[in-house]
């Protein structure tokens, strides 16, 4: 008797062993996947001729524009210098509200959403996967807009890029659950018409492009928008090296809120 007992305590601890592997491999397994529609997303989106558009053209030509006209330069600091961590912000706004939007929305219409939550991606999956895409679409898009910004004669204060990227980080999170949030709850056009409605207001005197006080009387209630705390941020961290930690609280604080609303009430249908 003692034996038998002896025997199947040995068989059961034997089959106990392989459940750590096989959750390992399973986390490996998760994160592959998560990659995988990361990179799918990504090369989709530099591959669509509107996303690329909204990506990376209209900023180029936005940051041309402004530093060609001198529009932002004073005194005390050049037009370039304001203008390229503004342009980097509206990038942002770009491919995290915009294009991530966009493309969750009518995938949602057809029904993309709906399959791919109840395949092993999952739910979580999917949505780690496009945060994936935004973070890859934005370092393009900060490589080219940095890159132009240096040729234009932008001198960046380089011991505040891990500030900036800090911003483009949390900027990007917060964006992106605010698109999440638009495109789970309303209707494909009205996802595309709204989210463009946004691009152009928050850029344009949000305070992602121009800084806040440049707005005048608005400024006030631009302080306290997500595009003016990136834009501000951005603005600190290349342009003296510091960190604005009031629009760091601003910046995270509403990407804390979208992000409740889009769990809340996303819906995948």
């Amino acid at each position: 008797m003692s034996t038998t007992g002896d025997t199947s305590g040995a068989v059961a601890v034997g089959s106990a062993q392989p459940a750590e592997p096989a959750d390992r491999s399973n986390a490996s397994s998760l994160v592959r996947r998560i990659l995988a529609q990361g990179r799918y997303e990504s090369v989709t989106a530099i591959r669509n001729g509107e996303q690329l558009l909204i990506s990376l053209v209209l900023p180029l030509m936005a940051l041309f524009a402004v530093v060609w006209s001198g529009m932002l330069d004073t005194a005390e600091t050049r037009g370039v210098d304001v203008a390229v961590p503004g342009i980097l912000a509206l990038a942002v706004l770009s491919s995290a509200l915009t294009g991530q939007g966009i493309a969750t929305g009518f995938d949602r219409r057809y029904g993309v959403l709906a399959y791919l939550a109840t395949t092993p991606l999952g739910p979580v999956g999917l949505v780690l996967g496009k945060a994936c895409a935004v973070l890859a679409v934005l370092l393009l898009q900060v490589l080219v807009i940095g890159g132009v910004g240096l040729a234009l004669g932008w001198q960046p204060v380089w011991s505040g890029v891990p500030w900036a990227v800090l911003f483009l980080i949390i900027g990007a999170a917060s964006f992106t659950a605010l698109g999440l949030l638009i495109a789970g709850t309303a209707r494909p056009e009205a996802t595309l018409a709204l989210t463009n409605l946004l691009w152009v207001i928050l850029g344009a005197v949000g305070g992602a492009v121009f800084p806040v006080p440049a707005l005048g009387g608005f400024s006030e209630v631009a302080a306290l928008l997500p595009s003016a705390a990136l834009g501000d941020g951005l603005r600190a961290a290349f342009g003296s090296g510091t960190a604005d930690v009031g629009a760091l609280l601003i910046l995270s604080g509403w990407g804390v809120l979208a992000t409740a609303g889009a769990l809340r009430w996303f819906k995948w249908r």
